[in-house]
């Protein structure tokens, strides 16, 4: 069923009214007429509305509210992924998939490795389209929250925004001890926030590494083999979902 995100002010208390660039996907794109039903998710409340569409107007669409339910589709903890910019259109399947897995939100990084310069316009019209994917990513996956994806960061304003979080993690091709790695992971506890540091292909300097572990970032190992920038974020997000999915923060 077709998913839709909406403000709480667009809920009344039988009607939701969707408005924006939805209206043209509902009437253009999906061709939806009046008695068909989709769901609407109100991020702030966390709440997902089953609803009936009742009338459909060049700018609006008018929905009736049929019943009410809590969503479960979030993580216990908000996880943000910290992406080297990789080459080409690499950073929109990172995205694509970090949304799916159920990152919080993603910050672009330029590190000393990147190749990838963005700045002015070019970095805006990235961003717009970074975010858009994040959206379509969030309905598809059924999540009750369309996570941010930043403007591009330094990497020192970078560590200075994952400073503030719970834990670092930092995989790193050099690090060893798959025993100490799962203790530091089974030790995440639910509610914590997580920063996830990924380089980009060429990975980090040494210096980058250093100035992580002085901020607490603990470095940890993926296993013996050397995965690509796009698949390494991937695979921490995959074992983080599998340790904290259904648990809760009392834990």
């Amino acid at each position: 069923m077709h998913r839709f995100f909406v403000e709480p002010g667009q809920i009344g208390p039988e009607m939701i009214r969707i408005a924006g660039g939805d209206v043209n996907h509902i009437r253009n794109v999906l061709r939806m007429k009046p008695g068909e039903e989709f769901h609407v998710v109100s991020e702030a409340e966390e709440k997902i509305y089953r609803c009936r569409i009742e009338e459909i107007e060049e700018d609006c669409v008018t929905a009736r509210i049929l019943w009410i339910e809590d969503t479960q589709a979030e993580l216990p903890s908000r996880i943000t992924l910290f992406q080297g910019i990789p080459k080409s259109d690499k950073m929109e399947l990172i995205i694509q998939k970090a949304v799916e897995l159920g990152a919080y939100e993603v910050v672009p990084v330029a590190m000393q490795r990147s190749i990838v310069r963005l700045t002015g316009g070019k970095a805006e019209a990235k961003v717009r389209r970074w975010n858009a994917i994040s959206e379509s990513a969030a309905k598809q996956a059924k999540r009750s929250y369309i996570p941010r994806i930043h403007e591009v960061a330094s990497f020192r304003d970078a560590v200075k925004e994952a400073s503030l979080l719970d834990m670092i993690l930092l995989p790193y091709e050099l690090a060893e001890d798959m025993d100490h790695t799962r203790e530091i992971l089974q030790s995440i506890k639910p509610g914590w926030s997580i920063g996830i540091f990924i380089g980009p292909e060429g990975g980090f300097e040494r210096d980058e590494v250093d100035c992580l572990r002085e901020s607490g970032a603990k470095v940890i190992t993926l296993g013996r083999r050397i995965l690509r920038t796009e698949t390494a974020g991937m695979a921490l997000l995959s074992v983080l979902m599998m340790l904290l999915e259904g648990r809760t923060s009392d834990e």
